[in-house]
């Protein structure tokens, strides 16, 4: 895989910031990042771009990343789209709720900023 087209959505903004800066290292993937879901669904209500995955923290305020995910799923152009979660919740059993929930994958916080754009792309070519 060459190009990605990424929507982060998380709504620590240091966190959102290391993640953007860790996504620069890969200059391959085209990222947009929202504060949270209903950011995220806004931006998309009025912009033709659609992401080709969606990464989604799951403990946000209002919206949690699952409710999110959701959401998401009723954008046109989004009902198919790989999401992959990342949170601080990664427990075996956490992480199969996430995978049944329609998940290709979960990323542990912390992670490493040096290498989570090779972790993305690792998750997405073993979908």
């Amino acid at each position: 895989m060459t190009g990605l087209k990424l929507m982060y959505v998380d709504d620590e903004p240091d966190i959102r910031e290391v993640a953007a800066f860790a996504f620069e290292l890969d200059p391959e993937i085209e990222l947009r990042v929202h504060s949270s879901g209903a950011a995220a669904l806004d931006a998309l209500a009025s912009d033709p771009w659609r992401p080709q995955l969606i990464l989604l923290d799951v403990m946000m305020p209002d919206m949690d990343g699952p409710t999110t995910l959701d959401r998401l799923r009723d954008v046109a152009g989004l009902e198919n789209t790989p999401a992959v979660f990342i949170t601080a919740r990664a427990q075996p059993q956490e992480r199969a709720a996430f995978i049944a929930r329609g998940a290709i994958g979960v990323i542990a916080k912390p992670f490493d900023p040096m290498t989570l754009a090779a972790d993305i792309r690792s998750i997405v070519a073993g979908a």
